[in-house]
């Protein structure tokens, strides 16, 4: 998969999202080190003002390989919702990929954009 085609399929997961009327706007931008390599950045603002922070460093030479990621969602006075990453902690946690809930971190799967916007979502729509 080139990176193109990747941006593609995410544009395309926002538009479907954005149809919700709960994403008031969004920004995708990609810094692309070869044609599957690269940094790929986007910043979506939900209609009570929070918002969703994505960044993934990708290998797409021989399967999807997220070599790092962050989906940072907070609320409009910028306060953690939840964040899923793979950053490194100390002390070292037993599992890279993991997601962050107020003080807890817990095991996650390497989440997709899908998922995560399914996740913020839901919460908007028990909340109205």
């Amino acid at each position: 998969m080139l990176l193109t085609e990747y941006l593609s399929e995410l544009t395309k997961t926002i538009d479907e999202y954005s149809k919700t009327g709960l994403m008031i706007s969004s920004e995708l931008n990609i810094d692309a080190r070869t044609e599957k390599i690269g940094l790929i950045k986007a910043t979506t603002t939900f209609s009570d003002e929070s918002k969703l922070f994505v960044t993934e460093y990708l290998d797409l030479r021989y399967k999807t390989d997220k070599l790092s990621y962050s989906f940072h969602y907070q609320d409009n006075n910028g306060s953690l919702i939840f964040r899923y990453d793979n950053a490194v902690h100390k002390p070292i946690q037993s599992f890279r990929n993991h997601k962050h809930t107020g003080d807890s971190i817990l095991q996650s799967a390497v989440p997709e954009l899908r998922s995560v916007l399914e996740e913020i979502i839901g919460g908007l729509l028990k909340r109205d």
